[in-house]
């Protein structure tokens, strides 16, 4: 029995995205890490996946990593330009520690985050909960005297996301350095971008030229993703919208760091399928994180996410 054959006249009919083959997804999630992080022929070759045995030593090396890109922009004397993301979150602190240890002043830096929660007017939530809260609270305060410049900043509001295509465009113009940070979301989504936009556009070409979108309608699975990782399981409190950026801004990026880091106790995890899908399903509007192994950079992940993932018989 295969799931497809389930699925049929259950309640899951017609949930997920158009254009999935579960049977594909099967082939990717089945196998252990040695083949799951094999290098495949649509990657880049500047591509690569980088096992991390803890969520302590993921957030150090890819805080590093982030902190590295400053570095490396403040020695050289260009504008470095950062797509960010409030998920995951644990590398901040350490690109935090990086620049103050190494006394780098990010007044060269200009961010852009990624999303933030919405209606469906695109009209962004305010306090704790924002990401705009959330990006001061663990980036941008506790840098101090060497933070990003206030004016240096853009959220996803309403008013200011629809502005990112030209500020972005004028800053590569001038040089600028273009690097996507990145979570992958449970339907495989980077940003808020979803599967299920995909089949809204007749082709990947035209569905790669989309810089954003406001009050996007978010996956039921990612909604539940939220209230797992963000909200204490509490489904009632994480909007069913969002503004995002989309793949006509990501896909620009000169280069990518990623995270991969859900795994929960017992053994249990929410991310091992979009992970396995991201590296090996190949590059599909229906999958927005297929594209990604496309773009240079690199991918950090815990290793137990790379399966084979198997039912848990204990």
């Amino acid at each position: 029995m295969n799931f497809n054959s389930t699925v049929k006249g259950s309640l899951l009919e017609g949930f997920y995205p158009e254009g999935w083959d579960f049977e594909k997804i099967d082939g990717c999630c089945a196998d252990g890490p040695e083949k799951t992080t094999q290098r495949q022929p649509f990657w880049n070759s500047g591509f690569s996946p980088v096992e991390c045995g803890s969520v302590a030593e993921f957030d150090v090396k890819m805080g590093h990593e982030i902190a590295n890109e400053i570095r490396k922009a403040a020695e050289q004397g260009h504008e470095l330009a950062f797509i960010l993301p409030v998920g995951p979150m644990g590398m901040y602190k350490w690109a935090v520690y990086f620049l103050k240890e190494w006394n780098v002043c990010c007044k060269n830096v200009w961010c852009f985050n990624m999303d933030e929660w919405a209606d469906c007017d695109g009209n962004t939530i305010k306090g704790e909960a924002s990401f705009e809260n959330a990006m001061k609270t663990a980036f941008y305060d506790p840098l101090g005297s060497l933070t990003v410049p206030e004016s240096q900043r853009n959220f996803a509001t309403k008013d200011n996301l629809p502005s990112y295509p030209q500020k972005i465009a004028a800053l590569k113009k001038d040089g600028a350095k273009l690097v996507l940070v990145y979570g992958i979301g449970r339907m495989c989504h980077i940003a808020f971008w979803e599967p299920h936009f995909g089949s809204e556009f007749d082709s990947d070409e035209e569905w790669r030229k989309q810089n954003y979108r406001l009050g996007a309608k978010l996956h039921p699975l990612t909604i539940e993703q939220n209230a797992i990782t963000s909200f204490r399981s509490r489904t009632s409190l994480v909007p069913c919208r969002a503004n995002t950026i989309g793949p006509g801004l990501m896909l620009q990026a000169d280069y990518a760091i990623g995270g991969a880091d859900g795994a929960l106790s017992r053994g249990m995890q929410w991310q091992g399928m979009s992970f396995c899908m991201t590296l090996r399903y190949g590059p599909t509007r229906f999958v927005p994180s297929s594209y990604i192994p496309t773009l240079p950079g690199k991918l950090f992940y815990l290793k137990e996410l790379a399966g084979p993932l198997c039912p848990d018989v204990n």
